[in-house]
């Protein structure tokens, strides 16, 4: 290492000499890496083999290379170059099953066929040429089916992440296909007509129009004069005579155009007069006054609501006039108010009360469906109408213990009901958790007057756990059943020493003498 040792002080020195000289010549630079190298040129030997360049490695590469006895790079090349010319074989025999040759050919075949339609579609002028054009997209669609293509799924096998991406990138030949024919059908549906039966359609959509809709006096008059104006028109343009007013008026027209015989081809510039002329109609139907154009307010006036108003009044004016339609015990103007201002949670408790007030079966229909939202109001008010028909309404409510106030006001509707057919439902709840449900079951029972209620209300009288309210409520039951056996029940317990008890025992007592 001593002449390692002196050659670099020579450099230095030769630095020294020439400053302004950066680099050394080829010759020295030679020299220095020699020197470097302990002059055996054993680095240049391993720069050449680690460049990947083709000489065999002597013996003397052992000097140089891996101790551990690893492949020299120009091996794994080698092999990299055999794998990725496999990786390119593999590729190649892939492509060529994904191209689908025979596949492609039968695509471009209908594809061309399909432009060939589309030039014949946009060149027809007539029906007839529309009909052939439809048949040719039948054909068309046939031999789509017929073609077979293979879906795209098995087309590829192997990771599904990897399918999916293959999938994105293949052209789907049906869908393609049945894309662009789907497209050529449409169009040519819009080519078609008009027909004289577009005509006929649109009057008979008018006339069903005229027919559900309620109209006020202004949209009757409306109506009528639109009805007139187009019957003038058809016959002006069919030189007919159509008899008759309003909906009758619109039917014999509607005849008068299928009599005509018109031709779409032939006759299309009178088909597309009678098509303005039914559009016309149809404007002045759709502009015409309907009830339900009305506000809350007008619609109430123009059913007379408010007529019952005097010179003093409260406000709202509805609640006002709703008082005075409750005294002339009119349901039907109450329910008037309700519908057309039940968003109104004051107007509409104060509607629902006057029902409950009135008691009267004309409210059934306006109450089943608050009652069917469990509505207290409403389901009172049901039981007060004594009606068979408010039953339904309220029956469904008579085993919702986990309301009880739901539940009371159930009972005690179907009580004031009479519905007896719910007697043994109703009995059945006085044996409830809830201390007012089994008191306003055993009053309920009394109000059906069930004598099958006797025995299971006696047992409750007699029972001296249960609340002096609830037994009370037993002993006015029998009372209410009237026959003998349920007033001497009640009238053995004239000694009680709770007062209410005893109260309703005495009349029992009073009702056997």
């Amino acid at each position: 290492m001593s002449d390692g040792d002196e050659e670099p002080t020579a450099s230095d020195a030769s630095e020294a000499s020439a400053p302004e000289e950066s680099e050394a010549s080829p010759d020295e630079s030679v020299e220095d890496e020699n020197a470097e190298t302990g002059g055996d040129g054993s680095s240049n030997a391993s720069d050449e083999e680690s460049s990947g360049g083709e000489e065999v490695e002597d013996s003397s590469s052992g000097e140089t290379g891996d101790s551990d006895g690893a492949p020299d790079d120009g091996e794994e090349d080698t092999e990299a170059d055999e794998d990725g010319a496999g990786e390119d074989e593999a590729g190649e025999s892939g492509a060529e099953e994904i191209e689908r040759p025979e596949e492609r050919e039968r695509y471009e075949a209908l594809l061309e066929r399909l432009d060939d339609a589309a030039d014949a579609l946009e060149a027809a002028e007539t029906e007839d040429d529309l009909d052939e054009v439809e048949s040719t997209l039948t054909s068309i669609d046939a031999d789509i089916d017929d073609a077979a293509f293979t879906p795209l799924e098995d087309l590829v096998s192997g990771d599904e992440d990897e399918d999916e991406e293959a999938i994105a990138d293949l052209l789907d030949f049906e869908e393609e296909l049945r894309n662009e024919l789907q497209d050529l059908q449409d169009e040519l549906e819009e080519q078609r007509g008009p027909y004289a039966e577009d005509v006929v359609a649109e009057i008979e959509s008018a006339a069903s129009t005229i027919e559900s809709t309620r109209w006020t006096e202004t949209g009757d008059g409306q109506i009528a004069e639109a009805v007139d104006s187009f019957v003038a028109s058809i016959d002006g343009t069919l030189d007919v005579e159509v008899a008759g007013a309003g909906v009758e008026a619109l039917e014999a027209a509607g005849e008068a155009v299928t009599d005509a015989d018109l031709d779409a081809d032939d006759d299309a510039e009178t088909i597309a007069s009678l098509l303005e002329t039914t559009d016309e109609l149809q404007s002045d139907v759709d502009d015409a006054q309907a009830f339900d154009d009305l506000t809350s307010r007008q619609k109430l006036q123009y059913e007379g609501f408010y007529d019952v108003l005097g010179k003093h009044k409260d406000f709202p004016p509805e609640w006002s006039a709703v008082k005075e339609w409750t005294q002339r015990q009119n349901a039907e103007m109450v329910a008037l108010c309700m519908e057309h201002f039940g968003e109104s949670e004051f107007m509409e408790e104060h509607c629902l009360r006057a029902f409950v007030r009135m008691g009267t079966p004309d409210a059934i229909e306006a109450l089943k469906p608050k009652a069917q939202r469990r509505n207290l109001l409403a389901i009172e008010a049901l039981g007060k109408t004594g009606h068979p028909d408010a039953v339904e309404g309220v029956a469904s409510y008579i085993d919702s213990d986990s309301n009880p106030k739901l539940q009371t006001t159930a009972i005690r509707a179907i009580g004031e009901l009479g519905a007896t057919e719910h007697t043994e439902d109703v009995a059945q709840w006085l044996q409830a958790e809830n201390e007012g449900v089994r008191s306003q079951a055993a009053r309920s029972l009394g109000l059906l007057g069930d004598t099958r209620a006797i025995d299971p209300l006696c047992d409750v009288l007699a029972d001296g756990e249960e609340s002096e309210s609830v037994r009370a409520s037993a002993a006015w039951a029998l009372y209410q059943i009237g026959t003998a056996e349920a007033l001497e029940a009640a009238a053995s317990h004239a000694d009680e020493r709770s007062y209410l008890v005893q109260s309703e025992a005495e009349r029992a007592n009073a009702a056997l003498d």
